[in-house]
This record gives structure tokens, sequence and C-alpha cells, in this order.
């Protein structure tokens, strides 16, 4: 099955990825090698085909599909071609011509599958069985003469077809998109799905948790103190987030602090609602130097709160200062618990292992 040429498959085991339970399974028996594979070798079959008769459903095809919240948001239908095998038509499956006879493969004595010994690790081997190379696993096959014309005796034919992906709107990241018996046919099983999970893109705007979406609301120091009336953000569908905030005597906005807007969040499935919106108040502050004279200064004061009683000392000295980018510095290097970053420095101190004597 190849959908958007993005399918992976792995049949079977490879000495590069074992695990421990892997081995134990096969040295003990339980299990022989055995789970994992279905469907994913020839088809069923009644006593004398495969192993048996290894019947049910096919090996279903799982792939990330990428989605950006706008599809999420919307909901999204996307046409695409698959290629997968099919049962050959010519043959109904059989792999030989009409009326032809299968003959009892000798490498596997009929059965179907082989026994042989894999290494699993620095001198450890383990005895697996496997289907048979030579049959494929159906303990029988057709001479090259007997063979069907159209799929050479591999019983499918590669086969393109247009399929068609909906994707709700409001689904989720993780989520699987399920089609039904679109995978890989194989004679005498159901065919598999193909599966695609959902993988959410970054969003450049918008941050998601369920159904409620966050973003920030930048504003300048003049809008957050005096007030304004306009399209803030971009949503989702294109429509414009307008906000009004009034002065005078109205609400001063601060530095993070949450506006939120309800029912304008995601869709949730399968119902009009819709999460929330919160909006995170971000404040540019005007650049350094942008006050040029003292005029401009002096209107600005009195305009504003004057500042609280003033604190009352016998002494003041006058200091220098400067501005820190962050607190790294706080007690850097003093082995002070309450220092920036201790709480993280100790946590790597517990964790690296090395062996501490008992006190007497």
């Amino acid at each position: 099955m190849d959908a958007f040429d993005k399918s992976s498959r792995s049949n079977g085991f490879s000495g590069a990825d074992v695990d421990m339970e892997d081995i134990l399974a096969q040295m003990f028996g339980m299990g022989g090698g055995f789970e994992g594979m279905h469907g994913s070798f020839g088809g069923g079959g009644g006593p004398g085909g495969m192993g048996g008769g290894r019947t049910g459903k096919g090996k279903s095809e799982v792939q990330e599909y990428e989605v950006s919240l706008e599809e999420l948001y919307k909901g999204k239908t996307t046409r695409f071609a698959s290629t997968k095998n099919v049962i050959c038509s010519h043959c109904k499956g059989s792999g030989g011509k009409e009326k032809a006879k299968t003959k009892k493969c000798g490498t596997c004595d009929g059965k179907g599958m082989q026994t042989r010994l894999r290494t699993v690790g620095p001198g450890l081997v383990t005895q697996e069985t496997v289907p048979c190379t030579t049959c494929a696993g159906r303990g029988k096959y057709f001479a090259d003469k007997d063979k069907c014309k159209k799929c050479k005796g591999a019983r499918t034919v590669s086969q393109k077809k247009l399929l068609e992906l909906y994707i709700p709107r409001g689904s989720r990241e993780g989520e699987h998109i399920v089609l039904a018996g679109e995978a890989d046919q194989v004679p005498d099983q159901e065919p598999g799905d193909i599966v695609f999970k959902l993988e959410e893109l970054t969003h450049e705007t918008f941050r998601r948790a369920g159904a409620d979406l966050q973003a920030d609301l930048n504003v300048t120091l003049a809008e957050a103190l005096t007030g304004f009336n306009r399209v803030v953000l971009k949503h989702l569908d294109g429509r414009g987030i307008q906000l009004n905030v009034k002065q005078p005597r109205g609400r001063i906005l601060r530095p993070d602090q949450i506006l939120k807007v309800p029912g304008e969040g995601m869709p949730i499935k399968k119902t009009d609602a819709r999460g929330d919106l919160y909006l995170v108040v971000k404040i540019q502050f005007p650049d350094d130097g942008w006050l040029k004279d003292e005029a401009t200064l002096k209107r600005i004061q009195d305009v504003l709160p004057k500042p609280g009683p003033a604190i009352q000392v016998e002494t003041a000295d006058e200091m220098d200062w400067d501005v820190a980018p962050n607190l790294d510095g706080f007690g850097a290097g003093s082995g002070d618990p309450r220092a920036a970053g201790a709480e993280w420095e100790d946590e790597e101190d517990e964790g690296d292992g090395t062996p501490q004597c008992a006190q007497q």
C-alpha cells in the first residue's frame, strides 16, 4: 500500500531491533516469532494453505499526516491517488491458470513454514519459525507454465485508486482517521485499513489546549493606558477579532493580564459549541530616549498618577545602576539553595548515579 508515498512497514524481526522480551519469548517458546506477523505475508486458507489456515484481517497501514491549525478549525477534505495490491481478477487470487494444479513445496514439505536460527546478540542465537521463501508461506506452488499470466503467480496486482480523506472540524493531535479496508488486499483475508495519525503543525499566532486557544495581545503603552478600538488579530477562519477597550474611567490593561473571549476557541467535534479564546496582554513599551524634551516629560508626569508616600529614612545614598538580562547571576556559585537555578542543579545532582558512603 502506498498512500502519499509515506507508508512504511516492517515484516518479521531484524537483528538490530530486538528487546529482551523478544529474546525470552523466542528461547522459551512464548510466541515462536509469530507475534506481529499476522497479515504480513501471503493469504490465509484452510489446510494446505498458509501455515495451517491463518485467516483474519490483513495488516493496516499507519501513516502520520501533518495538518495545520486552520485545517483543524475549518475541517478538511482531500483526495489522493493510492497505489495498492488487489486480488488478481484473472485468477481470482489463486495465482494459477484455470484448472491448473499446484505442487507440494519440497522446501517446507508443504507446511508453509521453515525453522531457522537467528543471532539475537553476542553469542546468543534463537530458533524461529518463518514463512517459507520458496512458496511464500502457502505450502504449495504453481509451476512456471501454470502460473497466471496477469499476476505471474503473485495472486495480487498493483492498482491505483482515488481515495478521499475527511478531517472533521475540531479534530485533535494524535487522533486517527481510518479508511476502512483500503490497505493492501491479501487472498483469504479481509483487507486492512489505512490509518492516518494527525500531527498538528505549530502555529505562529495561536497555541491550543483541547478546545481552547491562546494568543498574545500586543498593545502599545498608550493603548494600555488610554484604550483602543481595533482588530487585534486574525482568526483561523480569516475573521478579524476586534476589541473595544474604553477610556476614560475604563480598565487599564496590565502586562500578562488575561482577556477571555468566550466561544472563539476551536470547534468541539459533533456539536455547534466552541472553546474559548484567551488573550495574554503584552505591552510594547517605547524605545529608550523617545522623550526628546523636558516639556513633554513634564506633561506626562502631570497626567500620570503620582507615586505613593515617600519612604522615610535618615540618610540616602544615590547609586549607579544597570539592567540585568535575567536572574541567572542571582546567588550564582554560592551554593545557596535559594540562588537562581539551584533547584535544577539539585535535581541533576540527585540523578547523577554517584554512589554515596553510608554514615555510621
